[in-house]
């Protein structure tokens, strides 16, 4: 796949600002567990935050390919400002453009690929992670309104987002097909963070556990149809795994088939595997090579093995991944 001269334009743009207004200041927000409110208004500006959106509704619409080497580009500068900004576009934003209403656009896209609001995506739950089908999170039907219960864990910027993309079992007997998609705005009464996980790395990305306790939301606000929950989950993860996956041709390969509209979960899946396991491998000989300087929170190499270690869990596992190519077969 060879880039336009417009993705090369972008990514050296992300390549720039990564390096200037990222990386210099990465290790104090590993240290100090700060989320980086100021980089990801910068990033707002520059598009970064609604790269996948169209125009009209306020994103950049730059593509796939492009986004993916900016992504690139941000992660170089600092593993955490990656993965927020890669769940905000491709979880965030994306259920919404491709499900949502008019008035959900209306009122929720825009303000999200603006950088105005941040995206989070709240599909595993304490007891269920690589097994989506096995929630317990309840939206029951109340009239006009939808009132949810349960808890999610592991949520991307869960104390930050305006809103939340939230799953939740509205059919019991049908298993992962009577599950639903619901928007959350955060301010509802009943959304509350009950802890922000101490992580082994990524510190300036928050990662939470979040409580729904009778969460009365307007049914107007559930996205895509009841019980279509299972396959927007699926649909938005092949983007995301897309997102976090650097080894550079297998991703831009599965961007340019997702560009086009065609399917790519086994090649996204590929991606993320192999980009995510040889992350870690790559950073293991970099602290080999320095030895017991390597070692030392001197230097950033012991920070960014940290930080690829979760690629190998978030938005599904490497054993899942594998499930994934092995079917395909």
């Amino acid at each position: 796949m060879i880039p336009a001269e417009q993705d090369i334009l972008i990514r050296d743009m992300a390549r720039q600002f990564a390096q200037e207004r990222l990386k210099p200041f990465a290790a104090d927000w590993d240290r100090e567990h700060r989320f980086p409110v100021e980089a990801l208004k910068e990033m707002a500006d520059l598009g970064f935050l609604g790269m996948l959106v169209p125009e009209e509704w306020g994103g950049a619409q730059t593509g796939h390919l492009a986004y993916a080497m900016a992504l690139e580009e941000i992660a170089a500068g600092d593993g955490a400002c990656s993965t927020i900004m890669s769940v905000h576009n491709s979880v965030g934003c994306m259920p919404i453009l491709k499900f949502g209403s008019e008035e959900q656009k209306q009122r929720f896209l825009q303000p999200l690929a603006s950088g105005a609001m941040l995206g989070a995506f709240a599909l595993t739950e304490p007891q269920a992670g690589s097994d989506a089908s096995d929630l317990r999170t309840r939206a029951r039907r109340d009239g006009d309104h939808y009132v949810l219960n349960g808890a999610k864990q592991f949520i991307t910027s869960g104390s930050h987002a305006g809103l939340v993309i939230v799953f939740a079992v509205t059919d019991p007997a049908a298993g992962k097909k009577g599950i639903s998609a619901f928007i959350v705005p955060t301010d509802t009464p009943g959304y509350s963070v009950v802890r922000v996980e101490d992580k082994l790395g990524q510190h300036a990305s928050d990662t939470c556990q979040i409580q729904l306790d009778e969460v009365r939301i307007p049914a107007s606000l559930r996205l895509g149809e009841e019980d279509e929950g299972y396959r927007i989950a699926l649909s938005n993860l092949e983007g995301g795994r897309i997102g976090i996956a650097v080894a550079r041709q297998m991703v831009h390969h599965a961007a340019a088939l997702r560009e086009a509209g065609q399917p790519c979960l086994t090649e996204a899946s590929m991606a993320k595997l192999f980009a995510s396991e040889m992350a870690e491998q790559v950073c293991s000989a970099a602290i080999q090579t320095l030895g017991g300087y390597g070692y030392l929170k001197d230097f950033p190499v012991e920070r960014i093995y940290r930080d690829v270690r979760v690629c190998q869990i978030y938005e599904g596992t490497s054993d899942v991944q594998r499930m994934v190519i092995a079917r395909s077969l």
